[in-house]
């Protein structure tokens, strides 16, 4: 039996290199004849580069940045194509798990640190960049990362505000006569994770905002700063972006990059399908296992199980997702492509609990599921 194991990372808990490692050892102890291809997923969120570093042959380059609260850190980028393309992921420097939860605060958290990875990848000279979105700390719309690239946001007193989401309510007017000529040099493809837009109840700050330590009372104000943001963009480039899908991604970071340095924003998933040659891979299965944290209704939004399991219905391979927790909304997920969806989480249990067992739970339901359908096949 071919079977290819293809899942995401476990938020907080496994990488994806680990979710396909267990997987593969318990379907392995079940089904000894199974041949397994293990290929780790990343939606353009956290683990982008686990996924695409290795099977592209490229190298990681480690840099002194800022972090979201302006500490400096180390971070890695990857290089490929002979050095002629960067792979940000945007986490690395400016991610949520970079923060305690005491430290999460969106109105302060601040991408500069991406910013300063791009400038490094200037630096050595790429000539295309690509930068996975997901996973960040930070509801900026990206100002920090463009003032780290020479980018002026300037309130109605023409000085600098600064950074975080907080400060975007005095945006006056914005100076890009500083920003980095190379840029024009250079192609920008962003992968993002999600679909949402930049503002509104389906915005950045309104569906991601809270789990980056957002009160209730913020919301409002972190989307209304984001449209004034737009607001002033439009104004300044004559660029009306603020319904426009995936501009809400990483905190409206995605926006910044649309704006200011024209990038192309592209579904994570499609970018990795592409670059791994996943549906050829998929094809060659009889069935496909994936998987993440948290199964949802924003799985809908350009999430991993859906690119995966789109390309498994258009060749009707039957597809079987494992994770942690599933939530509402998901019956238009088997819709899509997913034939049964099955939890790890075995028995009531606090999240903390879950995580720290996260391995020994994956490898549990796994065995169990895999030995039932052994009796089947």
């Amino acid at each position: 039996m071919n079977i290819l194991v293809a899942p995401d990372s476990f938020k907080d808990s496994l990488s994806a290199s680990e979710v396909s490692r267990i997987i593969s050892e318990a379907i392995s102890a079940v089904i000894p004849s199974a041949s397994i291809r293990k290929i780790p997923i990343s939606d353009g969120g956290e683990g982008l580069l686990e996924a695409l570093l290795t099977p592209l042959q490229g190298t990681l380059v480690s840099v002194s940045v800022k972090d979201p609260l302006h500490r400096t850190i180390e971070a890695s980028y990857g290089l490929v194509d002979q050095g002629k393309t960067a792979i940000i992921e945007m986490a690395t420097a400016s991610g949520l798990e970079l923060l305690s939860i005491e430290e999460r605060n969106p109105l302060i958290t601040s991408t500069y640190g991406t910013g300063e990875l791009i400038k490094n990848a200037l630096d050595k000279g790429c000539t295309k960049i690509i930068i996975g979105l997901g996973g960040s700390a930070t509801n900026d719309g990206g100002i920090g990362m463009i003032k780290a690239l020479g980018g002026l946001f300037l309130d109605q007193y023409n000085q600098e505000i600064p950074d975080g989401g907080a400060a975007l309510s005095t945006l006056h007017s914005i100076d890009l006569s500083g920003l980095d000529k190379r840029l024009q040099q250079v192609a920008i493809v962003c992968a993002c994770d999600v679909d949402n837009p930049l503002t509104g109840p389906s915005g950045a700050s309104y569906v991601y905002a809270k789990q980056k330590g957002a009160s209730d009372n913020m919301l409002a104000v972190l989307d209304s700063n984001l449209s004034n943001y737009a607001t002033v963009i439009k104004a300044t480039l004559n660029k009306d972006l603020e319904h426009i899908s995936g501009t809400g991604a990483a905190g409206g970071t995605a926006m910044g990059l649309l704006a200011f340095l024209d990038a192309t924003l592209t579904p994570g998933i499609a970018l990795i399908t592409e670059l791994l040659h996943l549906e050829k891979h998929i094809k060659e299965a009889q069935l496909v296992v994936t998987g993440e944290g948290k199964i949802d209704i924003q799985t809908l939004h350009g999430k991993t199980i859906m690119g995966i399991a789109s390309l498994a219905k258009k060749h009707s391979i039957p597809v079987l997702v494992f994770t942690g927790s599933i939530g509402h909304g998901i019956s238009e997920i088997y819709d899509q492509g997913v034939t049964a969806i099955f939890s790890i989480v075995s028995e009531p249990m606090s999240l903390e609990t879950a995580i720290k067992n996260a391995s020994e739970l994956l490898k549990t339901s796994v065995t169990n599921v895999f030995t039932s359908l052994n009796t089947q096949i």
